[in-house]
């Protein structure tokens, strides 16, 4: 299909949102909550999230206060909670396609500028933590450098007039419903790239909802298209997990044909929370037998509509056995596509055998072949006991 078919609208500059589309601010505001309303004998459960996201420091503040009934006023509240985040900017990771994503953008040019609802200066302790990123911007506007943040377009507006563009060249790329509905008042083009988790349906008025950055498609827009990925897979920075093989839902097997090799997501929480639900691939070490090709879904599986974020490795290799309790350890090389709901049980089946030939194919490709010899997956024996 031509890109003049599938071209959404023209643009010619990028605003970006921060907390949740740029940076994983979400999982280190959960950890410090959880720790702060543990002095007042109170439990965070991420329940009031979808309250929090997207919202003024202050408007979060109060949600948090009036949910938990905190003996505190909103005021109090922030004077207690933010020395301890800001404690943790600096371990603030960025969200996975951030990187390429700035860098692409610089690269060719783009006009780009930051738009926040956290303050200027919290903004740039932020981004301080990762190098070019404040240099990619031409200009950066925080919430309280306008009179009213998101839902309100004025921080949109602010952030077109300082790059003295008009705003309806602009594509805005955001993670909350308040931001989406900012953008399009202030009559820009907006991705939605929801933060949380099984949320997408809730942003009808975002011209594009996705997964994640990783499967942002720019040309969709006029915008220079990235040109990294390779036979259907996009390299990624390696990243590893790994534990011993636990019984799963029984429908690898038994419902798919496919044999999964599950490991418990006890304990993984936070790194799979640092991960796009979607399917990976890479290498797989499984002790005192070997090194094999794998092929991974990390998320919820729209399909069965699990409840918590699970990690289902698919070794590509036929065993006579079954090794539950054997430890295995996982090195993921690349992304092949985000997670889907599909409307039959064959069609599921057709695309995870789909998915096995790019990720077999892939994995002869010296670029992700050199991995096999990871130190992490050689693991003997004696390591267990």
């Amino acid at each position: 299909m031509s890109v003049e078919r599938t071209l959404k609208k023209l643009a010619s500059g990028v605003i970006l949102d921060l907390d949740g589309t740029l940076l994983n601010t979400d999982g280190v505001v959960s950890e410090i909550l959880k720790i702060f309303l543990v002095k007042y004998g109170k439990q965070w459960d991420g329940r009031e999230a979808p309250k929090i996201v997207g919202k003024t420091p202050t408007e979060a503040a109060a949600a948090v206060v009036e949910d938990y009934g905190l003996p505190l006023s909103t005021d109090e509240f922030l004077t207690q909670f933010f020395p301890m985040l800001s404690d943790q900017w600096r371990n603030i990771k960025a969200l996975p396609g951030a990187n390429r994503l700035i860098n692409h953008l610089r690269g060719h040019g783009v006009p780009m500028a930051l738009a926040s609802n956290s303050s200027r200066s919290n903004i740039e302790a932020k981004i301080l933590h990762h190098p070019g990123w404040k240099e990619s911007f031409s200009a950066i506007v925080g919430g309280d450098e306008v009179k009213a943040g998101k839902p309100s377009p004025e921080i949109f507006l602010e952030a077109a007039k300082r790059l003295t563009m008009d705003p309806s060249s602009f594509l805005v790329i955001e993670d909350s419903i308040p931001g989406v509905t900012a953008a399009k008042a202030a009559g820009m083009a907006v991705v939605a790239v929801p933060s949380l988790a099984k949320q997408s349906h809730l942003y009808t008025s975002a011209d594009e909802v996705i997964n994640s950055l990783l499967d942002l498609q720019l040309e969709k827009w006029g915008l220079p298209a990235f040109q990294d990925r390779i036979e259907g897979t996009l390299p990624l920075e390696p990243w590893c997990i790994g534990g011993p093989v636990i019984k799963g839902f029984g429908r690898g097997s038994k419902v798919l044909g496919i044999p999964t090799a599950n490991l418990s997501p006890e304990g993984y929480s936070a790194i799979l929370s640092e991960h796009p639900a979607g399917v990976y691939f890479g290498w797989a070490g499984l002790s005192g037998r070997g090194v094999y090709k794998m092929v991974t879904s990390i998320g919820w599986n729209p399909y069965f509509n699990n409840t918590e974020k699970t990690i289902e490795p698919w070794l590509l290799h036929d065993f006579n056995e079954d090794f539950y309790g054997e430890e295995l350890h996982l090195v993921f090389v690349g992304y092949i596509r985000p997670e889907a709901n599909f409307p039959s049980l064959e069609t599921l089946i057709g695309k995870i055998h789909e998915d096995r030939k790019i990720a077999e194919r892939a994995l002869e490709l010296p670029q992700y072949l050199k991995y096999k010899d990871d130190p992490y997956l050689k693991i003997s024996l004696h390591q267990e006991n």
